[in-house]
Order: structure tokens, then C-alpha cells, then sequence
């Protein structure tokens, strides 16, 4: 059986799925076999009459495109919500025991598993569980995507002690440049990062126009993200942490 990893965020909209589809779409090209899993995606749109996960796409395209959406991504909503709110306006319910059957059948087929998150490690799946505790129930480490704006240093660094309070095994953050603009935070974030957290950079990310994930990965396609997160990550060096987690 192949080993998982985690991909959360400090908070919504600081590319993890940019990083979850450049990972995949680049350790695909190093000769690994990817398995993807978006346990819940919310703000769906209908399409064919149907709910359509525009993220989970997006990392079924990046992984090769040989697994079901359906059970990349079991639950989607349309409300704009954490998964466990928008599940409970819609009278469902996130079930820990799908979610971890699904898993199990993934990470089996493949050498890494990568399952992004929602928010941040806090966002509820249910009412009694988020994703930090489907980490931990998968044995899942983490890797934390940190938006390189002014507030990373305070938000990085929280997820980053209550991942370890849980103990939860970190692999490190991969710091994403969102703004392109060479602010007075965004030059001093790396540094300082680097002297306070207790979990290692494992990449930077540079400003990509129009990062929004729905804008970047056709804009860039599949080469092009995996070059530049080949140049950017040690990738070799991430899956082996991944497998000695």
C-alpha cells in the first residue's frame, strides 16, 4: 500500500490546489503513481444537472485521469461553506467511515495518495469532526500551504503548534506567493518563518498572474506546473518523508 499526505492551508484561497495539482502533475512525471482524494468540495456549481467538484477535476486531470470523480470526491454541496455546515443545510452528513474506505481503496493502488483539504485544519467535516482529526485518523502528515501576504507569520505558525499539539506529523509548509508584488511582509515572511517554526520550508511558490486555480492550472497545463514544481520542490526528498511518516 502507497502512503498519503495531507494538503491544508493556513485559511481558504492560499493554492492549495494549485499545490496539491503541482504535486501530483510532477511526481507523475518523476515516474510515481498518484492517487488523489478532495474529500468534500463546497460552492458547486451544476453541470449536467449535477454538482460538479471543480477542484477535484482539476487534481483527476493532474493525476492522470484513471480514477472516478465520484470517488476522488464523494460530497459536494453548493453552498459556498465548510463541508460539515453545507452538509447540515442540506439535511446530509459527512461520514467518516466512507471517507476512510475510499481512502484505503486509493492509497492502495498508488504510490502517494495526496488528499486536499478545505480551509484550514480546523473546518469541520461534521460535528464532531475536522480535518485535522481525518489526519489523524489516516495517518495522514501534513503539508500546510501558507500565503505569502502580510498575516502568514501568525497564521502559519498557529496551524503549524496545533498540528503539532495533535500530533500530527508535519512535513513542512510550502509559502505561496499571491499578491506579485514584492511587499515589505512578503520579503520578510521566509526569513522569520525560518527562524520560528518548528516545521521546515519545503518550497516557495512564485507569483503566478491570475492565481486562482481555475485560471492557473489550464493557463500553465501540465508541463509547465510540473517544471516549475520540480525546480521548486525537493520532491524526491517530500516522498520520502511522506513514506517514513
Amino acid at each position: 500500500m502507497g502512503r498519503g499526505v495531507l494538503i491544508t492551508g493556513t485559511d481558504t484561497g492560499v493554492g492549495k490546489t494549485l499545490v496539491a495539482c503541482g504535486l501530483a502533475y510532477a511526481l507523475r512525471d518523476l515516474g510515481y503513481r498518484i492517487g488523489v482524494m478532495k474529500p468534500a468540495e463546497t460552492g458547486c456549481e451544476k453541470r449536467d444537472g449535477a454538482l460538479f467538484p471543480m477542484d477535484a477535476f482539476y487534481l483527476q486531470q493532474a493525476s492522470g485521469r484513471d480514477q472516478l470523480l465520484d470517488r476522488i470526491c464523494p460530497y459536494r454541496f453548493s453552498d459556498p461553506l465548510a463541508p460539515g455546515v453545507a452538509a447540515q443545510r442540506n439535511g446530509a452528513a459527512i461520514e467518516l467511515s466512507l471517507l476512510s474506505r475510499l481512502y484505503g481503496e486509493i492509497s492502495h493502488s498508488y504510490d502517494v495518495t495526496i488528499v486536499e483539504g478545505a480551509g484550514g485544519l480546523l473546518v469541520p467535516l461534521n460535528s464532531r469532526f475536522t480535518y485535522a482529526d481525518l489526519a489523524r485518523h489516516l495517518e495522514l502528515p501534513i503539508v500546510v500551504v501558507v500565503g505569502n501576504r502580510l498575516g502568514a507569520l501568525n497564521h502559519c505558525l498557529l496551524t503549524l503548534e496545533h498540528a503539532s499539539c495533535l500530533g500530527l506529523k508535519i512535513l513542512g509548509y510550502i509559502l505561496n506567493d499571491l499578491e506579485g508584488r514584492s511587499s515589505l511582509a512578503a520579503q520578510n515572511n521566509l526569513p522569520t518563518l525560518r527562524e520560528l517554526a518548528q516545521a521546515p520550508c519545503i518550497g516557495e511558490i512564485p507569483y503566478i498572474e491570475q492565481s486562482t486555480p481555475q485560471a492557473v492550472i489550464p493557463l500553465l497545463n501540465g508541463p509547465l506546473l510540473s517544471k516549475l514544481f520540480q525546480e521548486k520542490i525537493g520532491l524526491d526528498t517530500l516522498v520520502n518523508l511522506i513514506r517514513k511518516a
